[in-house]
C-alpha cells in the first residue's frame, strides 16, 4: 500500500485537515479522500489529494 495526503483549507488559509491514509492505489485514494472529506462535510472547502510522487489526484478550490 502506499500513503497519500489529504490537505483541506478555510478561505483564510487556515489548514483545517492535514492527514495521510493509505490505498492500493491513485484511483482508488482519489475516492477514499472523497470519501473522508464528505464525513467532514468538507467538500466545498479548498482541498487536495496527492500521492507519494506529488501527482495532484484531487484539487478543489
Amino acid at each position: 500500500m502506499k500513503t497519500y495526503k489529504l490537505t483541506a483549507f478555510e478561505a483564510n488559509g487556515e489548514k483545517i485537515v492535514d492527514e495521510a491514509f493509505q490505498a492500493d492505489h491513485d484511483e482508488a485514494a482519489k475516492e477514499l479522500a472523497e470519501k473522508l472529506l464528505a464525513e467532514k462535510n468538507l467538500l466545498d472547502k479548498t482541498h487536495r489529494c496527492t500521492s507519494p510522487s506529488g501527482k495532484l489526484l484531487l484539487f478543489h478550490s
